[in-house]
């Protein structure tokens, strides 16, 4: 029997983007542990949520369960760089910048780090203008700097994972798209789209966009809004200005909310629009460029980072699977607990490692460290067994 034909595993993950790619990595560092990765397409595919050089870390969020979430996530990725030797997290510093007039509530991100210990420098426009002369400020914007943000490369993270996975013996399969999970009482089958089923006494599922394609075979639908969102690199006239060391990742807090990075990974700044997409089904998901959410962006840093506007390098789009109440999914399901999932509603990348951990947690030991930082990310949250919830998806 080949090996990937095997039908008894302890550990079957579906999907191998950020967090599965994560999940497969710490069950297979479990001693003894049988783990199968299972990928619908090719490895590092253009099609989800993580193929690009560049995400946000942050400790700087609106609540403390997210700040010592964070805390543990920094740990986690420290522990993948040490094994592999590869450089996945890069601090640049960060800056949340909250307009005149704004919807985002500064207290709630200067509390919550506040809360948790974390250090943090509250600025006015004209101080954040004179360390980074690249912005244009409204007089009375509020500015926090958290030394420890920066950049987590997914180019780098994910194949990290995987790799730490397969030195461990985890068998990792691409192009084998799941069709179905049934709970047999006590174990799972999972069937692949060539016929082959794989038994497993636990199923991590990270399948983001494509979460309610399986749970369509256990009965539970989940409502989700899958957004087509996209990010551009953009040659400005002078690159070096945004150097990493120069320069560090931003989120302008407002609705619409704002986001960039300095020049890593192309030769040129990154911005985007957060949510800034369109409700697409997965199905026909395509990578046109959205023309007008294009427009808002170059509209945004020509009036607040000028020198950041050039011809564009590339535009590249990607994928938000949202909770209506824009928060994770980190559980058990309800009726069938050897089933843990996780759903990073469009803002999950800097927490991929910590996230596939806990859910190893959960599915092995039946409890996790963190159990105090997900409270709030239950499956059966009253919100998640809405039929129609209504959605703000700001954090």
């Amino acid at each position: 029997m080949r090996l990937d034909r095997q039908r008894d595993w302890d550990v079957v993950v579906v999907g191998l983007g950020a967090i599965g790619s994560a999940a497969a990595h710490w069950a297979a560092a479990r001693p003894g542990k049988r783990v199968l990765g299972l990928e619908q397409f090719e490895l590092d595919h253009a099609n989800g949520s993580s193929r690009d050089h560049s995400r946000i870390i942050r400790l700087s969020y609106h609540r403390p369960d997210y700040v010592r979430l964070a805390k543990r996530a920094y740990a986690c990725w420290a522990e993948v760089e040490a094994a592999t030797g590869h450089r996945i997290v890069t601090r640049t510093g960060g800056l949340d910048i909250f307009p005149p007039g704004g919807v985002t509530d500064e207290a709630e991100y200067s509390g919550s780090l506040k809360a948790e210990g974390v250090p943090f420098e509250r600025l006015d426009a004209a101080e954040t203008m004179r360390r980074w002369p690249q912005w244009r400020l409204p007089d009375d914007s509020a500015v926090l700097f958290q030394a420890e943000s920066g950049i987590a490369d997914p180019m780098r993270g994910n194949p990290a994972h995987r790799e730490l996975a397969a030195a461990n013996g985890a068998t990792l399969l691409d192009r084998t798209p799941v069709t179905a999970i049934r709970d047999t009482g006590g174990e799972y089958e999972v069937t692949a789209a060539d016929g082959a089923t794989y038994r497993a006494g636990r199923v991590v599922l990270a399948a983001d966009a494509w979460t309610n394609h399986l749970l369509a075979s256990l009965g539970t639908r989940l409502p989700l809004t899958i957004t087509r969102e996209q990010v551009t690199y953009f040659a400005c006239p002078d690159p070096a200005a945004f150097a990493p060391e120069r320069f560090p990742i931003w989120i302008w807090m407002d609705e619409p909310a704002y986001y960039g990075f300095p020049t890593y990974g192309e030769a040129g700044p990154k911005a985007a629009q957060d949510v800034g997409g369109k409700a697409i089904d997965i199905e026909h998901r395509t990578f046109d460029v959205d023309v007008e959410a294009h427009a808002r962006v170059v509209a945004f840093l020509e009036r607040h980072l000028p020198g950041a506007v050039g011809p564009d390098i590339v535009t590249k789009t990607c994928i938000y699977t949202l909770t209506p109440d824009r928060d994770f999914i980190v559980d058990r399901l309800t009726d069938h607990p050897g089933v843990v999932l996780a759903v990073g509603a469009g803002h999950g990348y800097k927490f991929a490692s910590v996230l596939g951990r806990i859910l190893v947690e959960l599915a092995i030991d039946g409890e996790t460290a963190s159990s105090g930082e997900i409270e709030a990310f239950r499956v059966d949250r009253p919100i998640l067994l809405e039929e129609h919830p209504a959605a703000s998806f700001r954090i």
